[in-house]
């Protein structure tokens, strides 16, 4: 007969050294490299060996790890699989809800953009609400089929397309966790692709958010240079539009991200939608508004909202474009610069996209273009501000010949 209960509790509290120590009965006590313990429980079973983890010796004590052992011994002298039975008890303990809850928490940890997140669980809240109080290992190909895609496919196919890689998303974090088995019943290739046909001829199209013409940018900004505003908004409206800028930019720059003397603006990696610092070249005028903003400062915040430690509302610029009636969002003025900057100046697209802060080529492009082209994009950036304070309509001023002499 095998020997059984050969640790003490004292030993489990004081081995420190990596590796395996049996109890008997095929219980072990398991140290990693890192010092953490666990419990594992061993068996065999058609001639292949078994491995089931009991939990944590920090947590499940000695006395514990030995009930746990003997109830799996239990289960396989009955003909059943301990491992399996577990699986089914927490999938029947997890709703799909909870399970999309804890997955965002989890995957969505270094998602930068709090909207998308927010979106990314309100969409199913919103369209696959048939799956909320489903216990996630209960979840087959037909609930996602019927309940969620079909609803939406012949109207909103993108839509339905994105609801199905956000459920995969769950479902294999549920499968990772214990909490499912088997295939993942939102798997688009082999699976979905097959059981929803083709994809309808109604597809969405890409709002693109409203810009104004580049062409009206001088008649405009005239206008906007005429607000007296004491409240920021026209002149955070303004820096934003001749830096390039996104509007979360400006509302959260301090005054430690100005160097007068180099007339930059270095905005931290930590606020950039790519994880990376981003320098400023600032234009005269550019560096007119922040002097200006210097001057009645009350905040560590260059453009602060009513009160002194919070940046203005994200609806204060829209507000000025508003009251000067113009069509465009002002994320739009990016787009104007970018288009002003490939049609109307010789620059390489790749300053432009540096100026945006964007990405540009393919991976092996990038690597070798190592320089961020700091002296272009000054004269870029120059070149934009002398376009925007240009008198309106000055394209339209043909310059006249003198008159010439008579022959004699």
């Amino acid at each position: 007969m095998k020997e059984i209960h050969k640790l003490t509790a004292a030993e489990v509290r004081n081995k420190n050294k990596p590796g395996r120590y049996g109890d008997g009965a095929g219980l072990y006590l398991e140290i990693a490299e890192g010092g953490g313990k666990s419990w594992i429980w061993m068996w065999k079973r058609g001639g292949r060996r078994r491995c089931m983890g009991l939990g944590s010796a920090s947590v499940i004590t000695l006395v514990k790890a030995r009930e746990l052992a003997k109830a799996a011994a239990e289960a396989v002298a009955e003909g059943r699989d301990p491992i399996i039975e577990r699986r089914r008890a927490r999938a029947s303990a997890v709703t799909f809800a909870e399970a999309a809850e804890q997955c965002r928490a989890d995957i969505g940890a270094k998602w930068k953009a709090e909207k998308y997140r927010q979106n990314w669980l309100s969409s199913l809240t919103a369209h696959a609400s048939d799956l909320a109080n489903l216990m996630v290992g209960e979840i087959t190909t037909d609930h996602i089929e019927y309940q969620v895609m079909r609803p939406l496919w012949s109207e909103h196919p993108d839509l339905a397309l994105r609801l199905r890689e956000r459920i995969e998303q769950i479902l294999d974090w549920a499968k990772a966790r214990g909490y499912r088995d088997g295939e993942n019943p939102a798997r688009w290739k082999g699976n979905l692709k097959y059981r929803m046909g083709a994809l309808p001829a109604k597809r969405e199209r890409v709002e693109h958010m409203a810009a104004l013409p580049y062409d009206e940018i001088p008649a405009f900004m005239s206008k906007l240079r005429a607000i007296d505003d004491s409240l920021h908004r026209a002149r955070a409206l303004e820096f934003t539009i001749l830096t390039a800028a996104r509007s979360g930019e400006t509302f959260w720059a301090i005054w430690d991200e100005i160097d007068f003397a180099e007339k930059l603006w270095i905005i931290p990696k930590e606020r950039m939608k790519k994880p990376r610092a981003h320098v400023v070249p600032l234009s005269d005028r550019a560096l007119q508004i922040i002097q200006g903003q210097h001057e009645i400062r009350s905040s560590r915040l260059i453009f602060p909202g009513a009160r002194d430690d919070r940046p203005m509302s994200n609806t204060a610029m829209l507000s000025v474009l508003q009251q000067l009636d113009a069509n465009s969002t002002v994320h739009g003025f990016r787009s104007a610069f970018r288009t002003w900057a490939a049609e109307r100046t010789v620059f390489p697209r790749e300053v432009a996209e540096a100026a945006l802060a964007h990405d540009f080529g393919d991976r092996t492009e990038r690597a070798y273009q190592r320089g961020d082209m700091f002296k272009k994009r000054c004269e870029l950036m120059a070149q934009w501000a002398s376009y925007c304070e240009r008198p309106p309509h000055a394209d339209n001023v043909i310059p006249m010949e003198r008159n010439k002499p008579i022959p004699a």
